[in-house]
């Protein structure tokens, strides 16, 4: 995920002015005052910049007791633009002046209520970081010379009594005598106008409390807040039969819905939602169920269609060391969540009428809506054939990063590109609820949610329509290795020594482990071999089956998914490990339980005797589990113009496979581009050098096409591969490059990256067309002609640099296509190819039908650098006759207010709205005069989309008016 210190602000807050590493002057200032801060840069436990950083950048923020940050932060992480730099003073420290009020550009309340200032140090690209030990987390100073200090209850804090107990609260001022007021649930209950030391004490508290200390001394007002919950008893009641854990509405009642919470170990439970103003009484006190302790309650009273948002605070009064009392936390089984820190930055272009986070309140809330509306999916979808797996071309996407907008939107007005390349699948990285907004999506927090940075979920579900219109199905990246620590199974049961809410999972935690299980940890590691993480799991697969539609998943870092190992233990890690064979296994079973299609795809890039127990699972039954194999590093030393690697792998037999289950690649998003590799460390030599040459480098790409898309089994393509992107994984946002030779080593790697396909209109370079036309051409070979789905063999012709590759499939009659030769030259030079043709007679280069006579099999066929042949026993039935070369293809009248005609004779129409949405059919055997009716459809402009007897297709535009 990209850096962003603006969510670390929950630690603890340090109310000293000056720390061994950090000290302002004056000690004590207003907001108004004019400061210098100064960093030392010694030697300590979280300073990983060294003691003699050539820059130090300060990344600072104001806020209040709440969220120290919260008012403005000023800093572009990652950037050396001088933004906060701070200046060397020669002596190991380095200082900034500032007079916070102008700095932060707050305005006059935030001015009021600032109480709190807080700072990270970093160098200049945001690698490494100097922060406050022994957390290392972030520096917290106070704003303001008057200040109150809260000894009890703690500030923030929440105390848990029994019914009839009661709560002391004591403070102190700076200042001389200030004027207190205290309030429980709104109302004042005791105050003092002139005291510098306040006690009271608040008896026989009967339901929880929520207070606020309002301390005023001239013009200044602070404000602490602590709440006291008070301990309802065991209402024990059995569990209605046929729950799930989360929101279960009710079919027959939409003032209804049942809430179920399975917390292990934990003793009691409330429910705060904006349905009891975020003060639950014990009404709201979740029941017991006495056979399984889960727990759970039915609201009512709700209206049908209002959005209602809620937490549950849950108590632990007997936790394990360092795990809190309570915890406040949305459902773990929420399908739409509401976050305090990503969502006012979330576009309303992108997600219109978002609902309001609820004031008050912090960490994430569930969205609960009974009476909504089912969305209205199109027949397409619902009687969607999937793509078979033998020839599925997935087509890799990061929202993020395909076009301007970053939402869904994007997507669906580029349908037509994905439809004339030819994909019969898109596969999205992960979309569900992830920590920040700009990210790659790994670090999911809740798996059963939308993430809303891209759009709302029937935004999300048009997408998945427009693509099954289109014939494209749609698979979704899933990461249930982990989790990041959002997720509340994570917070239920986490390790939180500093008291802020955030922390590893704890020893008693029943989704977790403490320390991941394999060598491969990002996040919190879910223990799969736990009931309630295969029962979280199979949730999340229901979820986006049942409510989207989605035709596949793409399950991230498999490797991760043993008990068996430990960090560090890579031996342990790639070796074969029969639980997660087995509980892999159970998840795709359960996924075809849902959809015997289902497409399920495994990231685990391990050893071949393990991948063969999916790829072989129930493949007698259609089925079997699709293996990502990385050729990687073998295709981009091709693209530089090296003979060092061969690309035996790309196919499925090379693994053991007995079936086309191996996704065979040259680029994903985990690795940087192979045409960025070429230009900047490609062979220079040679009569056509690609190191430096963009131009030389782009003509190697449709040799990389034709030696991997043509080789049979699916295959994937990583997002503008067909247009040879030469945008470095490493590209930072403003554009720069911090690539593997920089120092620190790809930093940049998750930014968001600039928009240059579009901005720079690849779509009108011809070497890059020249891509995509030919990639086309190849994608629809593969998925048409069904020598594709034959045998093959990779056999370089002497070199790996002389690629020749036999595709066939002798069950075929003559007279079909049935044998296929592919040449490829990657050399810098030109080069002589032997193509052993397996016979004499006619064959036919399959980019363009045309022939060529073969008197001699071994006679050598010369190539250019980066050139390459397909050639076939017989013309393929991709007519090189197409509507684009027809020049009287007319679609007339247009405009049109009732019919039009098409001047050649078509087996399909079909008209697309703007959007890409498809509006209407016509499917038969049509003549060129026959009148296409329109007269239904709205006024305004759609696009017509042709098709031809031999599947030739040409789009046009139309105008109804």
């Amino acid at each position: 995920m990209k850096r962003n210190y603006f969510f670390t602000f929950l630690l603890t807050l340090i109310s000293t002015f000056s720390f061994a590493q950090v000290t302002i002057s004056p000690a004590t200032f207003n907001v108004d005052d004019q400061i210098t801060i100064t960093v030392s840069t010694a030697a300590q436990a979280c300073n990983q910049l060294g003691t003699n950083p050539p820059k130090v950048y300060m990344h600072a923020g104001i806020g209040d007791d709440v969220n120290a940050f919260g008012f403005s932060v000023i800093g572009n992480w990652g950037q050396d633009d001088s933004i906060g730099l701070m200046t060397n003073n020669g002596n190991g420290t380095w200082s900034i002046t500032l007079t916070p009020s102008i700095y932060f550009g707050i305005n006059a309340t935030q001015q009021a209520n600032a109480t709190k200032l807080g700072m990270v140090f970093r160098n200049a690209n945001g690698s490494q970081t100097l922060k406050l030990p022994p957390s290392c987390g972030d520096f917290i100073f106070n704003v303001g010379t008057f200040q109150v200090n809260l000894s009890s209850p703690v500030n923030n804090s929440s105390t848990i009594i029994n019914s009839g107990g009661n709560i002391s609260v004591n403070a102190t001022n700076t200042g001389g005598n200030a004027s207190y007021v205290l309030k429980a649930n709104g109302v004042t209950i005791n105050s003092n106008a002139s005291t510098s030391n306040y006690a009271f004490n608040h008896t026989n508290i009967t339901s929880n409390q929520t207070y606020e200390l309002q301390v005023t001394l001239g013009s200044s007002t602070i404000t602490r807040r602590f709440s006291a919950i008070v301990n309802p008893g065991t209402l024990s009641q059995a569990i209605p039969s046929g729950l799930e854990d989360g929101i279960n509405y009710n079919p027959s009642d939409p003032t209804k819905a049942t809430l179920k919470l399975n917390a292990p170990g934990k003793d009691f439970v409330y429910v705060a939602g904006s349905f009891n103003d975020y003060q639950p009484d014990g009404s709201y006190a979740m029941k017991k169920d006495p056979s399984t302790n889960i727990f759970w309650l039915e609201l009512t009273n709700l209206t049908p269609g209002e959005i209602y948002t809620y937490q549950y605070w849950v108590v632990d009064q007997t936790p394990v060391a360092n795990s809190p009392v309570l915890v406040k936390t949305a459902d773990m089984y929420s399908t739409l969540v509401l976050s305090p820190f990503d969502d006012p930055w979330i576009p309303s272009s992108s997600y219109p009428n978002l609902p309001t986070y609820p004031a008050g309140q912090e960490r994430e809330v569930t969205v609960l809506q009974t009476g909504q509306t089912p969305y209205n999916w199109s027949n397409a979808t619902l009687n969607f054939v999937k793509p078979s797996k033998d020839n599925l071309v997935v087509y890799e996407v990061l929202v993020r990063d395909f076009d301007a907008n970053r939402n869904y939107q994007d997507l669906i007005n580029k349908i037509d590109y994905f439809r004339d390349l030819g994909v019969n699948a898109i596969q999205l990285m992960p979309v569900m609820e992830f920590e920040g907004n700009e990210s790659w999506g790994y670090n999911t927090s809740f798996h059963l949610a939308l993430d809303k940075f891209y759009g709302t979920p029937d935004k999300f579900k048009e997408l998945i329509d427009v693509c099954h219109q289109n014939g494209i199905a749609v698979i979704l990246d899933v990461a249930l290795n982990h989790s990041f620590g959002r997720n509340p199974g994570v917070r239920m049961w986490m390790n939180d020594p500093e008291g802020d809410g955030w922390g590893p999972p704890s020893s008693d935690n029943p989704y977790y482990n403490t320390t991941a299980r394999h060598s491969y940890s990002v996040g919190e590691d879910f223990n799969h071999q736990s009931a309630l993480t295969q029962y979280y799991t199979r949730r999340v697969v229901k979820q986006w089956i049942e409510e989207y539609k989605i035709d596949g998943f793409r399950w991230d870092l498999t490797k991760g998914f043993t008990q068996n190992c430990t960090g560090g233990d890579d031996g342990c890690t790639n070796g074969y490990q029969a639980d997660r064979v087995q509980v892999l296994k159970d998840y795709a079973d359960y996924s075809w339980s849902l959809d015997p299609n289902h497409i399920v795809i495994f990231e685990h890039l391990g050893s071949d005797n393990e991948e063969q127990q999916w790829a072989n699972y129930k493949l007698g039954e259609g089925k079997g589990i699709l293996m990502w194999g990385e050729m990687y590093t073998q295709y981009k030393e091709l693209a530089m113009g090296f003979a060092s690697q061969n690309i035996t792998r790309m196919g499925h037999v090379s693994r053991g496979f007995a079936g086309k289950r191996l996704i065979g690649y040259p680029e994903s998003h985990d690795k940087d581009r192979m045409m960025y590799e070429a230009i900047t460390y490609g062979n220079g030599g040679g009569s056509a050098p690609v190191n430096g040459n963009l131009t030389n480098a782009l003509a190697r790409m449709g040799a990389i096409g034709a030696t991997s898309i043509l080789v049979p089994g699916p295959k994937m393509i990583w997002h503008f591969g067909e247009l040879g992107n030469n945008q470095s994984i490493f590209t930072c946002s403003n554009g720069t490059v911090n690539d593997e030779g920089a120092n620190p080593p790809g930093d940049c790697k998750l930014d968001t990256k600039p928009q240059v396909q579009w901005s720079e209109n690849w779509l009108s370079d011809p070497r890059r067309t020249a891509i995509f036309e030919d990639w086309a051409r190849m994608i629809k070979l593969k998925i048409n002609e069904p020598v594709f789905n034959g045998e093959y063999a990779i056999s370089p012709n002497g070199s790996n640099i002389r690629q020749r590759i036999y595709v066939f499939d002798n069950s075929l009659p003559t007279s079909q296509l049935k044998n296929v030769v592919i040449l490829a030259n990657f050399s810098v030079a030109a080069q002589n190819i032997t193509p052993d043709f397996p016979y004499t007679g006619t064959w036919y280069n399959l980019m363009n039908d045309t022939p060529i006579t073969v008197n001699n099999t071994t006679t050598a066929i010369n190539l250019q650098p980066g050139e390459f042949r397909v050639y076939g026993n017989q013309p393929s039935t991709l007519s090189t006759n197409n509507f684009e070369m027809i020049s009287n293809v007319v679609l007339a009248p247009n405009p049109t207010s009732g019919a039009f005609t098409i001047s050649v004779a078509t087996t399909k129409v079909e008209i697309y709205s703007l959007t890409g949405q498809l509006v209407k059919s016509f499917n038969n055997t049509f003549s060129s005069d026959y009148a296409f009716d329109v007269s239904d459809l709205n006024n305004g402009i759609y696009f017509v989309k042709a098709v031809n007897e031999y599947g030739n297709e040409k789009t046009m535009k139309l105008i109804k008016n």
